[in-house]
């Protein structure tokens, strides 16, 4: 490698970033509060004033996007009887690669009783933008997880479209120290041709998993159908088994997604949405 070479590489690596935010939360007199907060780098997080028992966090990712060569990292950790929810201020942006991926490892850790509801706005990834997400939950027997996470390919009212680009998505989620749900997504080289297909997203830009874990079988049962019964502009699809429901949504447009997203959520009664959504 030449010295100017080299040179580059460390000035690329200087200016890159990576944050982390570290999270405990613990029931106190009924109420959940955070224990112990970390932040690092770029990324933060905000606890707006609220009602009731659950705790709202916010975090917010102060460089105003994702960038190749970043690396974010979320640790979240909820006590017995512990209720939290974490959401973000806005739609994440993973900006064009010159080569590195984007980094994104977030970790939570809930004992038994514990609630979290894991509502980001969505991930807009844009043209040649390589992104690799890992998500890695342990749950104690009793607690209960619900996750939803949405990708937006481009920004369809912008024209945007994804020609070339990487994503890779991880998921696993362990009850009781036994892996419960796994899952690994990749979509890489060219992207806007291959969700043009049928058997992927059908000509889609947008999709979205819901994932829930623990809670009562029939009760469950009795929310899918509810989910199933939705007129959406999206197509939805859901399943339950062994206290998991999963489901499964293809929107034409970030737009109609986060209407259908919203609709879905609402329908399996996980609690209310994020006010920021709503905004």
């Amino acid at each position: 490698m030449s010295p100017a070479t080299a040179a580059a590489e460390r000035t690329f690596a200087a200016n890159r970033a990576d944050a982390r935010v570290a999270l405990t939360v613990a029931d106190v007199a009924g109420a959940t509060r955070r224990t112990r907060v970390l932040e690092q780098g770029s990324l933060r997080v905000r606890f707006p004033a609220g009602a009731g028992t659950e705790l709202e966090a916010l975090l917010v990712n102060t460089a105003g996007g994702m960038a190749g060569g970043d690396r974010f990292a979320v640790d979240v950790a909820a006590g017995p009887g512990a209720r939290l929810l974490v959401g973000t201020t806005a739609a994440e942006k993973v900006y064009r690669s010159l080569g590195p991926v984007t980094d994104v490892d977030v970790r939570f850790t809930l004992s038994a009783g514990a609630s979290l509801r894991w509502l980001p706005q969505e991930t807009i990834v844009f043209d040649r933008a390589r992104l690799a997400r890992r998500i890695d939950a342990d749950l104690e027997e009793g607690a209960a997880l619900v996750l939803a996470e949405a990708v937006v390919f481009g920004r369809s009212a912008m024209g945007e479209t994804v020609a070339q680009g990487e994503l890779t998505d991880r998921w696993r989620v362990r009850v009781g120290g036994r892996l419960a749900f796994a899952e690994s997504l990749r979509l890489a080289g060219a992207i806007a041709e291959k969700l043009a297909a049928p058997a992927v997203a059908a000509g889609g830009c947008a999709i979205a998993t819901v994932l829930q874990v623990g809670g009562d079988a029939r009760w469950q049962e009795r929310r899918v159908d509810a989910v199933r019964a939705l007129a959406c502009a999206a197509e939805v699809g859901i399943s339950a088994w062994n206290g998991i429901v999963v489901g499964r949504l293809v929107a034409p447009d970030g737009a109609a997604l986060r209407r259908d997203l919203s609709a879905v959520l609402a329908a399996l009664a996980t609690g209310p949405l994020p006010r920021l959504w709503l905004n």
